[in-house]
């Protein structure tokens, strides 16, 4: 199965490094953030005037489910606390971010999230769909982006750079948990945990919900069987998830290190 390098996977190696760790040097002149809500953790991205990661933060949520904000308090001060703690790091006012939202959802819950994100603070929030964002980082030209989060599976279809088609169903991350966790008699969280420690003895237990996934995928990219995959999203950042459902499907699919901060680094590029 192909693993792509070049521009965003070495974009995706600098975020990494970013987690938790500015450079020595800022550019405050003009930082843009993003806020990726997410269903099991909610994560908060500032770039550079040359779109540059300067800083990235993290924390468990748990306030979204399938997308839409089921706790708005929790989101609120989980966005509050990840923007204070990114001031007091970079030493400026973070007056206005991007958030983003599953694709198909209702309006009134799309814009949730950008109540969320003023309630936190933010003057502004700028909204764009979750697999849009996840082109801004992987810049697909023909291909089909595949957002893989917690609580749901975005697909967006591109020929050209353009995008053609744009579709989401229920199904990610967590109702593999839900999977394993029933397999092993475990929580879910312990679940989340044994599925990133013990990744060789998870995929086998994992197969059909990963086929089911993928066949979400394949109903949702009727005629455009001929386009490769691009996998973005944490819920899929499993060794040989992508190889299940390239098996599955039958067609090519690209995988990228640490896809889990391909949505939010997009997010970001879309924030005014």
């Amino acid at each position: 199965m192909p693993v792509l390098t070049g521009k965003s996977a070495e974009l995706l190696e600098l975020a990494a490094r970013r987690v938790g760790e500015p450079p020595a040097e800022i550019d405050t002149a003009s930082l843009r953030v993003g806020v990726d809500l997410g269903t099991a953790s909610c994560v908060l991205v500032v770039l550079d005037g040359q779109d540059r990661p300067v800083w990235i933060d993290s924390y468990p949520s748990g306030a979204l489910r399938d997308g839409v904000v089921v706790d708005f308090a929790r989101a609120t001060n989980t966005v509050r606390m990840l923007k204070q703690r990114a001031e007091e790091t970079l030493g400026i006012s973070l007056t206005t971010t991007a958030t983003a939202y599953p694709p198909c959802i209702p309006v009134k819950d799309a814009r949730a999230c950008t109540y969320v994100c003023e309630a936190a603070g933010f003057d502004d929030a700028v909204l764009v769909d979750e697999v849009s964002a996840a082109q801004r980082t992987l810049e697909v030209v023909d291909g089909v982006v595949v957002d893989v989060g917690g609580g749901s599976t975005g697909v967006g279809v591109f020929r050209g750079g353009r995008l053609e088609a744009l579709d989401d169903r229920a199904g990610g991350g967590h109702h593999l948990d839900l999977m394993l966790a029933g397999a092993l008699g475990i929580s879910a969280e312990q679940a989340e945990v044994y599925k990133r420690e013990r990744q060789a003895e998870a995929l086998p237990i994992l197969v059909p919900g990963l086929q089911r996934i993928a066949e979400s995928v394949r109903r949702m990219t009727v005629g455009a069987d001929d386009l490769p995959l691009h996998l973005a999203g944490g819920a899929l950042m499993i060794a040989g998830a992508g190889g299940v459902l390239a098996k599955y499907l039958e067609r090519p699919v690209m995988t990228y290190p640490h896809a889990l901060l391909i949505t939010p680094l997009g997010i970001a590029r879309s924030a005014a």
